[in-house]
């Protein structure tokens, strides 16, 4: 899988991005109205119990606006932190932190959000479960969101239409022979993991005999789901996918599933309440 690169240079680059939308065309024509030799320190602090991450965007949020800006980070990333939390202390111009308020706490509240409910995920599955995320990622912030659920101890999908093949039920649906489309990637394969969707037994025993990596069980029943596990013996990785939620994932993980998939990490996202106190 694509591996996801949170360099310095990448992270700034997405907080330029991010500031530009806020700032543009007259930058903070509030801010700008304080005068500018005000100098102070600012805690950032979280109403909510979570998986604290992103300050490293908040940091480099702030040093775009000030380079002379002083940014504390007083929680590790990935911390199981408790509500009113002190996360980081700034101090410096108070226009400008003001001025770059917003773009920090959306990055922090995010990442954080997101971090925070994987980690409910894994918690209720137990370890010999995987818990993954998806492709359901919000255009132009997968690799963020991606990077959120790996803070919250989940394990990432594919990170892209080339990292591996995934034939799915409309591939399947469009192709007359669904034998012939999973022996086409297997001789294509050059590396790559083959992954197919079954959303039925009877699917899932005409492939049984064929060599290839992953099997996704698509919202199967708890029953039919604990039946195909035990078809699969073993062959494949197997994989369950499609309405899976905090009441249910505790019975999924049961039927001995090695990993489940779930769109809501990213597609869904409780942001964390985080607040910058004067």
């Amino acid at each position: 899988m694509s591996k996801i690169k949170l360099s310095k240079n990448f992270i700034k680059s997405i907080c330029k991005l991010a500031l530009n939308e806020d700032l543009y065309p007259s930058g903070d024509i509030t801010s700008n109205l304080l005068k500018n030799n005000l100098i102070k320190k600012v805690k950032m602090i979280s109403n909510q119990k979570c998986i604290i991450g992103g300050l490293e965007f908040a940091k480099q949020t702030l040093k775009l606006i000030d380079k002379k800006i002083k940014f504390t980070i007083k929680k590790k990333e990935g911390s199981n932190i408790n509500k009113r939390t002190v996360v980081a202390v700034i101090e410096g111009n108070l226009r400008n932190i003001l001025i770059a308020e917003r773009v920090m706490l959306n990055f922090v509240s995010l990442i954080s959000g997101i971090a925070t409910k994987t980690s409910e995920f894994v918690n209720k599955a137990g370890a010999k479960t995987k818990i993954c995320c998806t492709r359901k990622t919000i255009p132009n912030l997968r690799v963020i969101q991606k990077y959120a659920v790996k803070l919250g101890g989940g394990f990432n999908h594919r990170f892209n239409l080339s990292d591996e093949f995934l034939i799915k039920d409309n591939h399947i649906a469009s192709s007359k022979n669904f034998e012939k489309i999973i022996l086409k990637a297997i001789k294509h394969k050059n590396g790559k993991k083959i992954t197919v969707e079954v959303d039925n037994l009877n699917q899932l025993k005409k492939i049984n005999h064929l060599k290839f990596d992953r099997i996704l069980f698509d919202n199967m029943k708890i029953n039919t789901l604990r039946k195909a596990v035990k078809i699969a013996n073993n062959r494949f990785e197997t994989e369950a996918s499609g309405g899976v939620n905090l009441k249910n994932i505790k019975r999924i993980a049961k039927t001995k599933v090695d990993r489940i998939s779930i769109g809501e990490l990213t597609h869904s996202i409780n942001s964390i309440d985080i607040k910058l106190e004067i």
